[in-house]
């Protein structure tokens, strides 16, 4: 196994010169991706935001669950297989570590190649990539399996995006992609342990949506078109995109917390984000507070609600960390998914940009510490979070993908058609 520190020049982006690419034919990108936890989807975005930016109309950009689309069960139902596991979380932990071990998840993967690739292999054909990016686990054996078979495997470039920050599955691990582009050095030396090369990985970080880290106003601008009180601190309450867990009793907890009985007065404010959860932004909305409380749906503006706030609370989510870590927002992390999300909580608190605890009044008591008494120490870990951010990750994932895209064979005469020796292996 080669050594780690050789990673360390990927780090960076490459600073070769952007070709001119004149008349060149517009280049065809397909992400591959599943609703299964919002994540990849928000990396699956936040990578065709890029390329528009770095290259305007030079790629065109699919985003697409091929599964869903085009294979059959139970490969069409991840998505609720998911939802049902995460919501009986002993299934999920028994399901995540059971299909770990390569013997165990390559052969099932094999089997549903054999069963679904002509299927799957229509579908990739439909789009004409000239790229291929997985931002899914479970996308990269089987399209990598069809482009053998179409002996397109030299032609098309294939690329994994990881979108867990340290304890990922080994299925994002195949050793015939062109780039597995890491989140952390920690998944970087999985990826090694797992058969990687050196060559292969590239340390970027999380992709975060572009508007993140773009035209970004101050808080109290942002405070002012949010209409939040603009004197006093304020802490953002996550419930994920289906507003799951105990944000109800949290919120009660924060609202006592943050009013000052002596003195009858607020020294702090409430953001609630309750996803698709209609019932509890209801039951929220009945509620009588002494302090001032937002509360919200789903939001698909996130990165102004972060930058209105000085701290959050949320499950222990990559996606919601990265963004939380680019606005600087120390965090207090209340759960996590066992398996993919358990890595997550040491790499927050040993970085020294939050604490994690799943007791309501100790968030509470932690909030309204750092909200009075103990704002050096929030002070301190915002610096840590800043100092943790990578959000320029994104841009640095699309540079290297256009500059392999220039080192391969254009594809515009090869006929995307399913060839005669793919069918006679169904």
């Amino acid at each position: 196994m080669c050594a780690l520190p050789s990673l360390a020049p990927a780090l960076c982006p490459s600073t070769t010169e952007m070709v001119e690419l004149g008349a060149e034919r517009t280049k065809n990108v397909l992400i591959l991706m599943s609703d299964t936890g919002g994540g990849h989807r928000a990396s699956a975005e936040a990578i065709r935001d890029a390329f528009k930016i770095e290259f305007g109309d030079r790629y065109r950009i699919f985003i697409k669950d091929v599964w869903k689309e085009y294979a059959g069960w139970p490969l069409n139902d991840m998505e609720n297989q998911y939802k049902f596991m995460v919501k009986h979380i002993q299934l999920w932990n028994v399901a995540f570590h059971g299909t770990s071990p390569r013997w165990i998840h390559r052969a099932y993967l094999d089997a549903f190649a054999a069963f679904y690739a002509k299927e799957v292999g229509a579908g990739l054909m439909e789009y004409k990539p000239d790229i291929i990016i997985s931002v899914h686990p479970l996308m990269q054996h089987i399209p990598l399996r069809v482009l053998k078979w179409q002996g397109l495997d030299k032609k098309v470039i294939f690329v994994t995006v990881i979108t867990d920050l340290d304890t990922c599955h080994r299925t994002w691990f195949h050793p015939g992609v062109d780039r597995c582009y890491c989140p952390s050095l920690e998944v970087a030396k999985r990826a090694l342990q797992d058969g990687l090369e050196n060559s292969q990985l590239r340390v970027f970080g999380l992709p975060i949506r572009p508007s993140f880290t773009r035209g970004v106003l101050n808080k109290a601008d942002l405070r002012v078109e949010l209409e939040m009180d603009l004197n006093l601190p304020a802490v953002l309450l996550m419930g994920g995109g289906e507003g799951m867990g105990p944000v109800k009793k949290i919120a009660k907890a924060l609202g006592e917390a943050l009013f000052d009985e002596e003195t009858r007065k607020p020294f702090g404010q409430i953001v609630i984000i309750c996803g698709r959860n209609k019932a509890l932004v209801s039951s929220l909305e009945s509620l009588e507070w002494k302090i001032s409380v937002k509360v919200r749906g789903f939001e698909k503006q996130m990165q102004k609600w972060m930058g209105a706030c000085d701290c959050i609370i949320t499950k222990a989510g990559p996606g919601t960390i990265a963004e939380a870590l680019i606005r600087g927002l120390p965090l207090i992390l209340n759960d996590y998914i066992p398996g993919q999300e358990k890595g997550n909580v040491p790499y927050v608190v040993n970085n020294g940009a939050g604490v994690f605890t799943r007791s309501s009044r100790e968030m509470a008591r932690i909030v309204a510490g750092w909200f009075s008494n103990n704002a050096d120490e929030h002070q301190r870990m915002a610096e840590n979070a800043l100092k943790l951010a990578q959000p320029e990750a994104v841009f640095g994932i699309v540079r290297d993908i256009h500059d392999l895209a220039h080192q391969r064979e254009p594809l515009s005469d090869f006929p995307y058609v399913l060839t005669s020796s793919f069918s006679s292996l169904m």
